[in-house]
């Protein structure tokens, strides 16, 4: 039984709908640091 429904050909910003900001390196580049500030201040003090 063939499948007679044609096929959906999407580029990947068409299937996806947006746009990615690629924000998660700021986030991941400032928040690492600061956890790790964290815990050795943490490690330190208490």
């Amino acid at each position: 039984m063939a499948d007679t429904k044609p096929k959906i050909v999407r580029s990947e910003t068409q299937a996806r709908q947006a746009t990615t900001p690629h924000v998660t390196r700021y986030v991941l580049g400032i928040g690492l640091p600061l956890a790790i500030l964290a815990f050795i201040v943490v490690a330190l003090f208490f």
